[in-house]
């Protein structure tokens, strides 16, 4: 689910970006083939956009050999399209002339900003919470899968661009793994809260790593919840991109990140 989270957002998002570069068919295109990858979502797991799948030790849906080939059918489909309009937006001189050298970020200043995920990755920063992240291991079934991040070290709308093409491809890879060595056994177990006890759990999104720590009381209720959306550090990132650009870039700027409005305020 998640691995078809990345692959959604990247999919609207390269849309998007040529959208707000004059690029209508690029977005059309996109858009066509995230519809068809959130409808086999809403087939296999109940949800278009897979909200409420995940819940406290483990999930409410199961996949079984049908829907495992059919997901293993639809990323050879998707792969295939994504690698035609890929070379498209390569070669379109439009779109390269928009995205190059734009709302650059270095990997200076995307270090001190703390910036994670695909934007830090675009500006040169090899961080991923799938494969590197100092001090703790990563989770199954990633450790074992050899997750090979996507890099770009330019800095800039077009680097961003390149980035979600080579993320949607180790998705696709990653989600034939997964579906090829699904193992039997139970989806969910009951989790019992241990009173006064904290945690803190880290997941590579789709825009970078999220964090959610928890603290319980005496009772074993929840006394204190904190989800840290990657958003946080990333929109003074964008401030800085948008500096050194004229204003009508600011939307394909601001687009290439697609930060959360909402997640910032968590």
């Amino acid at each position: 689910m998640l691995e078809r989270e990345r692959v959604a957002n990247h999919l609207g998002d390269l849309g998007a970006l040529g959208n707000d570069a004059a690029f209508a068919f690029g977005l059309t295109q996109f858009l066509r083939l995230k519809e068809d990858w959130l409808r086999l979502n809403d087939q296999l797991f109940g949800h278009r956009f897979m909200m409420d799948r995940i819940v406290p030790g483990g999930v409410v849906a199961d996949v079984g050999a049908p829907a495992l080939a059919a997901i293993v059918e639809q990323c050879g489909l998707i792969g295939g399209e994504v690698k035609k309009l890929r070379v498209l937006y390569d070669e379109h001189a439009g779109l390269q002339d928009r995205f190059a050298t734009t709302g650059i970020i270095d990997a200076g200043l995307a270090r001190e900003l703390s910036l994670t995920g695909m934007g830090a990755r675009a500006s040169g920063i090899l961080i991923d919470g799938r494969a590197h992240r100092q001090g703790y291991t990563p989770p199954p079934p990633y450790a074992a899968l050899g997750v090979r991040p996507a890099t770009d070290e330019r800095g800039d709308v077009a680097a961003r661009v390149a980035v979600r093409f080579d993320e949607i491809v180790e998705s696709l890879r990653l989600l034939r793994e997964i579906a090829v060595g699904m193992p039997s056994g139970e989806t969910r177990v009951e989790v019992a809260p241990v009173a006064g006890a904290s945690g803190l759990g880290v997941v590579e999104g789709w825009r970078g790593e999220v964090l959610v720590g928890v603290q319980f009381d005496g009772d074993g209720k929840l006394a204190r919840v904190h989800p840290h959306d990657p958003s946080w550090q990333a929109w003074p990132a964008l401030e800085h991109a948008v500096m050194n650009d004229i204003v009508p870039d600011f939307p394909l700027i601001n687009k290439s990140f697609n930060l959360s409005y909402s997640g910032v305020d968590l």
